[in-house]
Protein backbone atom coordinates (compact mmCIF):
# COMPACT_ATOMS: atom_id res chain seq x y z
CA UNK A 1 0.00 0.00 0.00
CA UNK A 2 1.16 3.51 -0.85
CA UNK A 3 0.16 6.21 1.63
CA UNK A 4 -0.26 9.90 0.77
CA UNK A 5 -0.56 12.16 3.80
CA UNK A 6 -3.02 15.06 3.69
CA UNK A 7 -2.61 18.08 5.91
CA UNK A 8 -4.73 21.21 5.79
CA UNK A 9 -3.18 23.45 3.13
CA UNK A 10 -1.66 20.72 0.92
CA UNK A 11 -0.92 21.45 -2.74
CA UNK A 12 -3.74 19.87 -4.79
CA UNK A 13 -1.85 19.07 -8.01
CA UNK A 14 1.02 17.49 -6.05
CA UNK A 15 -1.48 15.13 -4.46
CA UNK A 16 -4.05 14.38 -7.14
CA UNK A 17 -1.64 13.95 -10.06
CA UNK A 18 0.52 11.28 -8.38
CA UNK A 19 -2.61 9.64 -6.92
CA UNK A 20 -4.25 9.42 -10.35
CA UNK A 21 -1.13 8.13 -12.08
CA UNK A 22 -0.38 5.54 -9.38
CA UNK A 23 -3.92 4.17 -9.61
CA UNK A 24 -3.51 3.92 -13.40
CA UNK A 25 -0.28 1.98 -12.69
CA UNK A 26 -2.26 -0.53 -10.65
CA UNK A 27 -0.91 0.52 -7.26
CA UNK A 28 -3.06 0.48 -4.14
CA UNK A 29 -3.03 3.99 -2.71
CA UNK A 30 -4.67 5.42 0.40
CA UNK A 31 -4.91 9.09 1.29
CA UNK A 32 -4.51 9.65 5.02
CA UNK A 33 -5.67 12.72 6.90
CA UNK A 34 -3.31 13.73 9.70
CA UNK A 35 -6.13 15.61 11.42
CA UNK A 36 -9.25 14.20 13.04
CA UNK A 37 -11.31 15.09 9.94
CA UNK A 38 -11.70 13.06 6.74
CA UNK A 39 -12.31 16.20 4.67
CA UNK A 40 -9.06 18.12 4.15
CA UNK A 41 -8.81 21.40 2.22
CA UNK A 42 -5.95 22.15 -0.12
CA UNK A 43 -4.12 25.47 -0.14
CA UNK A 44 -6.44 26.37 -3.04
CA UNK A 45 -9.51 25.58 -0.92
CA UNK A 46 -10.28 22.33 -2.75
CA UNK A 47 -11.85 19.82 -0.34
CA UNK A 48 -10.52 16.26 -0.62
CA UNK A 49 -12.04 13.31 1.21
CA UNK A 50 -9.25 11.19 2.74
CA UNK A 51 -9.57 7.42 2.71
CA UNK A 52 -8.75 7.22 6.41
CA UNK A 53 -7.41 9.04 9.46
CA UNK A 54 -3.83 8.63 10.62
CA UNK A 55 -4.90 7.40 14.05
CA UNK A 56 -7.00 4.59 12.49
CA UNK A 57 -4.35 3.32 10.08
CA UNK A 58 -1.95 0.40 10.42
CA UNK A 59 1.03 1.23 8.22
CA UNK A 60 2.65 -2.22 8.42
CA UNK A 61 1.81 -2.85 4.74
CA UNK A 62 3.41 0.38 3.51
CA UNK A 63 5.33 0.21 0.24
CA UNK A 64 5.94 3.96 0.16
CA UNK A 65 5.09 7.13 2.10
CA UNK A 66 4.36 10.33 0.17
CA UNK A 67 4.31 13.92 1.43
CA UNK A 68 2.64 16.50 -0.83
CA UNK A 69 3.88 20.05 -0.49
CA UNK A 70 1.98 23.28 -0.22
CA UNK A 71 1.67 25.80 2.54
CA UNK A 72 0.69 25.57 5.26
CA UNK A 73 0.34 21.85 4.45
CA UNK A 74 4.06 21.14 4.77
CA UNK A 75 4.23 23.02 8.07
CA UNK A 76 1.27 21.01 9.33
CA UNK A 77 2.91 17.73 8.27
CA UNK A 78 6.07 18.73 10.15
CA UNK A 79 4.10 19.29 13.37
CA UNK A 80 2.61 15.77 13.44
CA UNK A 81 4.70 13.75 15.91
CA UNK A 82 3.31 10.34 14.95
CA UNK A 83 4.01 11.01 11.26
CA UNK A 84 7.57 12.01 12.19
CA UNK A 85 8.02 8.69 14.03
CA UNK A 86 6.61 6.79 11.03
CA UNK A 87 8.99 8.61 8.66
CA UNK A 88 11.99 7.83 10.88
CA UNK A 89 11.00 4.17 11.01
CA UNK A 90 10.51 4.07 7.23
CA UNK A 91 13.94 5.55 6.63
CA UNK A 92 15.55 3.08 9.05
CA UNK A 93 13.92 0.23 7.09
CA UNK A 94 14.95 1.78 3.74
CA UNK A 95 11.27 2.06 2.75
CA UNK A 96 10.72 4.44 -0.18
CA UNK A 97 9.71 7.96 0.85
CA UNK A 98 8.74 10.77 -1.54
CA UNK A 99 8.21 14.48 -0.91
CA UNK A 100 7.50 17.38 -3.25
CA UNK A 101 7.64 21.19 -3.13
CA UNK A 102 8.04 22.37 0.48
CA UNK A 103 7.51 18.86 1.91
CA UNK A 104 11.17 17.78 1.54
CA UNK A 105 11.80 20.27 4.36
CA UNK A 106 9.82 17.96 6.66
CA UNK A 107 12.44 15.27 6.02
CA UNK A 108 15.29 17.79 6.04
CA UNK A 109 14.43 19.31 9.41
CA UNK A 110 14.38 15.78 10.86
CA UNK A 111 17.88 15.10 9.49
CA UNK A 112 16.54 12.33 7.23
CA UNK A 113 18.14 13.78 4.09
CA UNK A 114 21.64 14.00 5.53
CA UNK A 115 24.20 12.92 2.95
CA UNK A 116 21.60 12.66 0.16
CA UNK A 117 20.91 14.67 -2.96
CA UNK A 118 17.55 16.43 -2.73
CA UNK A 119 15.50 19.18 -4.28
CA UNK A 120 12.58 21.31 -3.10
CA UNK A 121 10.64 24.47 -3.81
CA UNK A 122 13.08 27.36 -4.38
CA UNK A 123 13.70 29.23 -1.16
CA UNK A 124 13.14 26.17 1.05
CA UNK A 125 16.58 24.65 0.50
CA UNK A 126 17.89 26.04 3.81
CA UNK A 127 15.73 23.47 5.61
CA UNK A 128 17.26 20.47 3.83
CA UNK A 129 19.68 19.92 6.73
CA UNK A 130 22.72 17.93 5.64
CA UNK A 131 21.42 17.32 2.12
CA UNK A 132 23.10 18.29 -1.13
CA UNK A 133 20.55 20.62 -2.73
CA UNK A 134 20.55 20.03 -6.49
CA UNK A 135 17.79 22.35 -7.70
CA UNK A 136 16.63 19.55 -10.02
CA UNK A 137 13.04 19.14 -11.14
CA UNK A 138 12.98 15.66 -9.55
CA UNK A 139 15.78 14.00 -7.57
CA UNK A 140 16.09 10.36 -6.57
CA UNK A 141 18.74 9.29 -4.08
CA UNK A 142 18.40 5.73 -2.83
CA UNK A 143 14.96 5.25 -1.33
CA UNK A 144 14.11 8.98 -1.35
CA UNK A 145 12.43 10.92 -4.16
CA UNK A 146 12.09 14.70 -3.94
CA UNK A 147 10.65 17.20 -6.42
CA UNK A 148 10.63 20.97 -6.74
CA UNK A 149 6.96 21.95 -6.96
CA UNK A 150 3.60 21.86 -8.75
CA UNK A 151 5.06 21.82 -12.27
CA UNK A 152 6.99 18.66 -11.35
CA UNK A 153 3.89 16.69 -10.29
CA UNK A 154 3.83 14.45 -13.38
CA UNK A 155 7.58 13.75 -13.30
CA UNK A 156 7.34 13.15 -9.54
CA UNK A 157 4.55 10.61 -10.15
CA UNK A 158 6.60 8.94 -12.89
CA UNK A 159 9.59 8.63 -10.54
CA UNK A 160 7.37 7.05 -7.86
CA UNK A 161 5.87 4.57 -10.33
CA UNK A 162 9.34 3.78 -11.71
CA UNK A 163 10.58 3.08 -8.15
CA UNK A 164 7.67 0.76 -7.35
CA UNK A 165 6.78 -0.80 -10.72
CA UNK A 166 9.57 -0.22 -13.24
CA UNK A 167 10.02 1.58 -16.54
CA UNK A 168 7.51 -0.48 -18.53
CA UNK A 169 4.65 0.50 -16.24
CA UNK A 170 5.66 4.16 -16.45
CA UNK A 171 5.64 3.92 -20.26
CA UNK A 172 2.24 2.23 -20.22
CA UNK A 173 0.69 4.87 -17.95
CA UNK A 174 2.13 7.68 -20.06
CA UNK A 175 0.80 6.05 -23.22
CA UNK A 176 -2.69 5.71 -21.66
CA UNK A 177 -2.56 9.38 -20.70
CA UNK A 178 -1.55 10.47 -24.22
CA UNK A 179 1.80 11.97 -23.21
CA UNK A 180 3.21 10.98 -26.60
CA UNK A 181 0.95 13.63 -28.17
CA UNK A 182 2.39 16.45 -26.05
Amino acid sequence: MVYIFLAEGFEAIETITPLDMMIRAGLEVNTISISDEFLVKSSQGIPVQADDLFENTDFSDAQMLILPGGMPGSTNLAKHKELAALLREAMEKNLPVAAICAAPTVLGKMGLLKGRKATCYPGCEGDLKGAEYTGSFVEKDGNVITACGPAAAVEFAKAIIRQLCGDQVVESVCEQMQFSRA
